[in-house]
């Protein structure tokens, strides 16, 4: 078989089998209706798999370039299922249904493959030059969504279904510009990253609780 099969790419590909699997549940493959708070819960898995993902395929030290280069092929095609459809999916869910929601819905992927592509070919061109690990992104991580848009959809309830879909939207749409824009943003240590998992865990208590109480 073509590929590379070890445990340096079992994370990713949990990633991706859990935003597909979202897709379903957010459109209503469970009971014939949109649950789209199990396609964020989806969203929130595959966000926790990929922090990891890097630092486990690192622990293997005899990875060979040929691993080394698939290992950022598959990284960035899976994030761009898990972080860029998904969360689309999660937005026609919700109610974003219209023609108006269209272009968002649209844009936003694209932006994240974007986003994506121009990583992979900078990562590449950096590894040629230095084999130090990444300290500083260009342009706002694709895998940001696994913890904004959970945050925003626990007050769904509260800011109101007819106008969730727009606020969605603007989410995205503003989501979708960081995602190109050149900003600078340090790439977080362990301690950080251990933080955001502690965020990530109050997100989904207070998601269940929002979806239990309504």
């Amino acid at each position: 078989m073509i590929g590379y099969y070890n445990y340096t790419v079992i994370l990713t590909y949990l990633s991706l089998a859990s935003a597909v699997l979202g897709m379903f549940l957010a459109c209503g493959f469970y009971g014939d209706v949109p649950h789209p708070e199990l396609g964020i819960i989806c969203l929130m898995v595959s966000g926790l798999c990929d922090m990891f993902d890097g630092k486990v395929a690192r622990t293997k030290k005899n990875r060979t370039e040929n691993e080394k280069k698939f290992g950022i092929q598959i990284d960035s095609l899976c994030d761009a299922v898990c972080f860029g459809v998904l969360p689309s999916v999660i937005g026609y869910a919700v109610g974003m249904r219209s023609w108006a929601y269209i272009p968002v819905l649209i844009i936003f992927p694209l932006c994240a493959v974007i986003r994506l592509a121009y990583f992979n070919v900078a990562e590449e061109e950096r590894q040629e030059k230095t084999s130090e690990v990444r300290k500083v992104y260009e342009g706002l991580p694709v895998t940001s969504v696994s913890l904004i848009l959970p945050f925003l959809y626990s007050f769904r309830r509260d800011i109101g279904y007819d106008v969730f879909p727009i606020i969605y939207g603007i989410f995205l749409f503003v989501i979708a510009i960081a995602f190109i824009t050149k900003i600078k943003i340090r790439k977080p240590g362990m301690k950080m990253m251990l933080t955001f998992v502690g965020i990530g865990v109050l997100e989904l208590i207070w998601l269940m609780y929002k979806v239990k109480t309504k």
